[in-house]
């Protein structure tokens, strides 16, 4: 399944694009067959917002609490890409992570899949709709993806 063409003021359509492109990505490291293509492109589209949705929230929550808050949201930028924007009470912008980038970290080491997340990626490509759900969350909570998202947490905090 491919998406149409993300539209540059759709955030969510650009996020899929992500999605997508992540997917196409996995195909070619884990993949084998039509049936791996789109348990591939489920898995692409299921890590790209499923981080991006945790990572928007924790923002806001910590900032809050820290007594600096900032409001996290998705956008698009100049190459028509998605970018998770954090701006002040006032509106005013403080950072940007393209979300590209949080996938590269989260997912590769030197452009390959982390073996960690890789060996939860090819559990989830096989089996059931159930086997590959808890892989993909397995996945989601491995310890290279939680780093990933505690450094750009933490570099999103400092920018400004």
């Amino acid at each position: 399944m491919t998406l149409p063409p993300a539209n540059e003021d759709d955030p969510q359509a650009l996020l899929y694009a992500e999605g997508d492109r992540l997917a196409r990505r996995l195909a070619q490291t884990l993949g084998g067959g039509e049936a791996d293509v789109a348990r591939a492109h489920l898995l692409g589209l299921s890590l790209a917002v499923n981080l991006v949705n945790a990572l928007l929230p924790t923002v806001e929550q910590v900032t809050r609490h820290a007594g600096k808050p900032l409001h996290a949201h998705l956008t698009g930028d100049e190459r028509g890409r998605a970018v998770i924007e954090t701006v002040t009470p006032n509106g005013e912008p403080h950072a940007r992570l393209p979300v590209d980038d949080l996938l590269d970290s989260a997912l590769y080491r030197g452009g390959q899949l982390h073996p960690t997340v890789q060996a939860h990626l090819a559990q989830a490509m096989h089996g059931s709709e159930h086997h590959a759900t808890r892989a993909l969350a397995a996945c989601l909570k491995s310890a290279p993806v939680l780093d990933a998202l505690r450094r750009h947490l933490t570099a999103l905090l400092k920018q400004g």
